[in-house]
């Protein structure tokens, strides 16, 4: 098993106290860890996790003249030789030469390697902290799946990380710049009481995790399974949750608590990142968590927020997505559609007197290349994509007691319960980092 020298509690957890950090990073951080001559050099981009989400982005990367994709990186042969040939085909497409491009089964190898200047992450989220962390403490730039992590805890340690080493990280909360800007217009009339005062929101997303009890199958060839496994609870290999060879599919380690939090966290990392950015609240979070009565529901919780405001995990909202109730109507948006009612409210424009989000394009990746070129925080920022997995955490914790619960934003502590406390911070495998 591959050993982390570098990697303890106390260095995970270092700073767990809310850093605070300026809206606006140097605007020549960029420059000291690209290669090249200047603000119009090649960021060298690794892939590390081929799986279906980077395989779809590294199109996008592609496409950027400024982004060379220089390395891909996944434990499983056949996706790490499926990966390496996608990014061929697609330079090859677009004319552009592929030469040198590195296939590595372990991703401590290329962040040991300088030439790299930034990371794209698409590992299941048991990963996420170490290699995001890990990362950061070697200077690159950090674009990485959500949820951001598998904990609290992991969160604000990733935060604090990649604070002191002053990169750029981007979340890939991708519903806050593309999806026809469904999202962002109803942010945006929310916040301007387009719908009169808020009042309740109502998130539809799946159910909270259940714990792994899938049997041992026999290990195929190919497949490194120790380092999939990695920093999770030791057991034998199953294609449930890695699938054998290339797949066309989102496997399912998705609903197991030992390596993400369900696919409430799984959608909710999208829609309650949504809601809390039309809150105002990407920098702070709910007070209490109330689960439904019968303790074997997956469906009713309920947020409260300091505002007054109640947003409500509902898997009952057609289609999904995240509905606005205001005193004067509604707004209901998903990745289909955006309405309103009365209908009348969409079809008055936003004025110049309206408050209005700030510009930054229509893709998410190269929001961040931008960003990382600019210096400044890009549009989910690892705080708010840490806030924004805190509230699935604390759902689903709640979930997992069947009890209502009082949080603390500014402390990131329960109030006056230990056992859900103790759930922040959940110890990992070793040799992998215990937390």
């Amino acid at each position: 098993m591959p050993q982390v020298s570098d990697w303890s509690r106390r260095g995970f957890l270092q700073g767990t106290a809310i850093a605070a950090a300026p809206l606006i990073l140097p605007s020549g951080l960029w420059s000291k860890s690209l290669k090249g001559d200047g603000p119009n050099s090649r960021i060298n981009l690794a892939l590390v996790g081929m799986g279906m989400r980077l395989t779809g982005i590294a199109g996008s990367f592609s496409n950027f003249e400024d982004v060379q994709i220089v390395a891909v990186c996944d434990c499983v042969d056949a996706r790490l030789e499926n990966g390496a040939q996608r990014v061929e085909d697609l330079y090859k497409q677009r004319k552009r030469s592929s030469k040198g491009l590195r296939q590595e089964k372990d991703f401590r190898k290329l962040y040991a390697d300088k030439s790299i200047d930034a990371v794209a992450i698409g590992t299941p989220d048991h990963w996420h902290a170490i290699q995001s962390i890990q990362a950061a403490r070697t200077g690159k730039h950090v674009y990485c799946e959500k949820p951001l992590t598998r904990t609290i805890g992991e969160g604000r340690a990733v935060v604090n990380a990649a604070r002191k080493a002053k990169i750029i990280f981007q979340t890939g909360s991708q519903q806050r710049t593309e999806y026809k800007g469904m999202f962002r217009q109803a942010v945006e009339y929310v916040r301007n009481g387009r719908i009169g005062k808020l009042k309740k929101i109502y998130i539809g997303i799946g159910g909270p995790p259940r714990p792994d009890n899938l049997p041992n199958e026999e290990l195929p060839p190919g497949i490194n399974w120790g380092m999939w496994l990695g920093p999770a609870p030791q057991r034998g290999f199953n294609h449930v949750l890695c699938p054998i060879g290339v797949h066309k599919h989102f496997p399912r380690w998705r609903d197991y608590r030992e390596y993400a939090g369900g696919p409430l966290s799984d959608i909710g990392a999208h829609h309650f990142d949504i809601a809390q950015w039309a809150m105002e609240m990407d920098g702070s979070g709910p007070l209490q968590i109330i689960p439904p009565k019968d303790p074997s529901a997956t469906q009713g919780l309920r947020f409260r927020y300091k505002s007054g405001i109640e947003m409500v995990h509902s898997r009952k909202l057609g289609g999904g997505g995240c509905r606005f109730v205001g005193s004067k109507g509604e707004i209901s948006v998903s990745r289909r559609r955006i309405e309103s009612s009365p209908g009348k409210i969409l079809e008055q424009e936003l004025t110049k007197s309206d408050k209005r989000l700030e510009e930054i394009g229509k893709n998410h990746q190269r929001n961040w290349i931008d960003c990382i070129r600019s210096g400044r925080k890009p549009v989910a920022d690892v705080e708010i994509g840490h806030r924004t997995n805190t509230v699935c955490m604390l759902a689903n914790i709640a979930y997992q007691l069947a009890r209502p619960l009082r949080w603390d934003p500014k402390k990131e502590q329960f109030s006056g319960d230990a056992g859900a406390n103790s759930l922040i911070h959940q110890r990992e495998r070793s040799p992998w980092t215990p937390v």
